[in-house]
C-alpha cells in the first residue's frame, strides 16, 4: 500500500484519487496553489476569511501532506497582514531550492488597490508551516501600459461610437472612467495580482503572470536575481476593445522557445483566451480564442515530463459546476483528450480555480476550490491522477 501511495502512476497507469484538504467550513476558502518539496511533501495554500476583497479578516492559510501520509495536516497560517485582506496565493519551488509564496494584500477593499508581495525561504522540509526568511513588495511598473491601453480604448470608442450611444451608454461611461485611470501613475502600478505559479525561463530567470481587474488584461513580471529586482513585459492586450478581458495568465513554453499564456475570458466569446510570445515573454501577440469554453473562471496549464501539456479549466459557458482536465500532445495546438474531474448539476456545486503540478514520480497533483450543495460552506480539494487517466484508462472519480 505504501508503494501505491508514493508511486500511483508507476503502479496503475490510469489512476485517480481525491480528498478534501480540510472539512468544509462556513468561511470563504478559495484561490489555492500547491507545490511538491524535494523529499515529496505536498504544501498547499489558499485564502480564507469571511469574504474576499471587502472582508478585512482574510488570511493566507496552508496545509502539508507529508510524503507517505494519507491525510493533510491541520490548516496553518501562511501570511496575514493585520486588518487587510490577503488573497490569491501562488506557491513555487525554484531550481535553487527556494520556496516562494506570492500573494496580494488589498489596500482599500477594491482589487485595483492590491499590493503585490512575496515571501521566500530555503528550509521548509520540517513539519508544519514554513518559517519565512525574507519578505518584500513587488513594485509593478508595466511597460507601455498607458499608451497601448489608451490606443485600444480610443480606437474602440471611435469604432463603436454609434452602437454604444444607442445601446450601451453605460459601457461607454465605464470605458471613459478606466481610460482616466490609465493616465494616473499610481492607478496603473497598483492592482496587479497573482493567480497561477510562475515558470522558469532558464536556471535563473523566473517569470510570474500578473493581471489587472481594472484594465482587464495581463502581463509578465521577471526577476533574474532571486527577487531583488523586477522587470515587466508589455501588456497582453488585444488591439480590439471588444477583446478586453483576458486575465489570470498561466504560462507554458514550447520546445521552440515560444511561450503561450492561457487566460480566463472575462467578456465574450466565453472561450479560454491565449496569446504567444517569441521574445521570452517581453512582448505578446494579439489575444486569440482557443475554442475551449470558459464561463469567466481561472485556468492552469502544466508542461509534463512526457512532452504533453495538461490544461485544467471549467469547460462550460455558464457556471463552475464542471472541472475538466485536457491533454495535448502537440504543445497546446489541439487537445486530443479530456476527462471530467468533478461535476454537479448547474447551480448545485462549484469546482474552480485549479492549480496543477507534476510530481517527481509523474503523478499530477491538483488543488481547487470546492463547494457543493448539501455541505456547509466551502473547502479546498486535492486530486492526484495520471496522464493515462486523462487519456481514458483507470477508475472513475467517485460521486459525492
Amino acid at each position: 500500500m505504501t508503494v501505491l501511495l508514493l508511486f500511483p502512476s508507476l503502479v496503475l497507469g490510469g489512476f485517480f484519487e481525491a480528498e478534501l484538504i480540510f472539512p468544509p467550513n462556513p468561511f470563504h476558502n478559495h484561490g489555492s496553489s500547491i507545490v511538491e518539496t524535494p523529499r515529496g511533501d505536498l504544501i498547499a495554500a489558499w485564502f480564507h476569511g469571511s469574504g474576499e476583497r471587502q472582508s478585512d479578516d482574510v488570511v493566507i492559510q496552508g496545509a502539508r501532506k507529508q510524503a507517505g501520509e494519507t491525510v493533510w495536516s491541520e490548516p496553518f497560517l501562511m501570511a496575514d497582514t493585520p486588518d487587510l485582506p490577503d488573497c490569491n496565493p501562488a506557491l513555487f519551488l525554484d531550481p535553487q531550492g527556494v520556496l516562494w509564496l506570492f500573494w496580494i494584500t488589498v489596500q482599500d477593499n477594491e482589487w485595483g488597490g492590491s499590493l503585490l508581495k512575496y515571501r521566500a525561504l530555503r528550509d521548509f522540509e520540517g513539519p508544519g508551516a514554513p518559517v519565512w526568511d525574507w519578505q518584500d513588495v513587488i513594485h509593478a511598473r508595466p511597460k507601455e501600459l498607458e499608451e497601448r491601453f489608451l490606443k485600444v480604448v480610443d480606437e474602440g470608442l471611435e469604432t463603436y461610437a454609434s452602437l454604444l450611444d444607442a445601446v450601451s451608454p453605460e459601457i461607454k461611461e465605464q470605458a471613459m472612467g478606466v481610460r482616466a485611470l490609465a493616465g494616473q501613475k499610481l492607478q496603473s502600478r497598483l492592482g496587479w495580482m497573482t493567480r497561477t505559479p510562475p515558470i522558469m525561463l532558464d536556471g535563473g530567470t523566473l517569470m510570474l503572470g500578473l493581471y489587472s481587474d481594472v484594465f482587464n488584461c495581463s502581463l509578465a513580471a521577471f526577476t533574474r536575481d532571486g527577487g531583488a529586482t523586477w522587470s515587466f513585459s508589455t501588456p497582453i492586450l488585444d488591439p480590439d476593445i471588444t477583446m478586453l478581458g483576458n486575465i489570470q495568465p498561466a504560462f507554458a513554453r514550447r520546445k521552440s522557445g515560444e511561450i503561450l499564456a492561457f487566460m480566463r475570458d472575462n467578456g465574450l466569446p466565453r472561450q479560454v483566451r491565449y496569446a504567444t510570445s517569441t521574445d521570452d515573454g517581453m512582448t505578446w501577440s494579439p489575444v486569440l480564442v482557443s475554442g475551449i469554453p470558459n464561463p469567466g473562471s481561472s485556468v492552469d496549464v502544466e508542461v509534463l515530463s512526457s512532452g504533453n501539456w495538461v490544461l485544467v479549466c471549467n469547460d462550460t459557458l455558464e457556471g463552475r459546476h464542471k472541472l475538466t482536465a485536457l491533454l495535448s500532445e502537440d504543445e497546446g495546438r489541439s487537445w486530443k483528450w479530456s476527462r471530467t474531474i468533478e461535476e454537479a448539476p448547474p447551480d448545485t456545486g462549484s469546482f474552480s480555480y485549479p492549480c496543477v503540478i507534476q510530481a517527481k514520480d509523474g503523478t499530477l497533483h491538483l488543488t481547487y476550490s470546492y463547494k457543493r450543495d448539501g455541505t456547509e460552506g466551502s473547502a479546498i480539494k486535492h486530486a492526484a491522477f495520471t496522464e493515462a487517466w486523462v487519456q481514458g484508462t483507470g477508475n472513475i472519480p467517485a460521486e459525492e
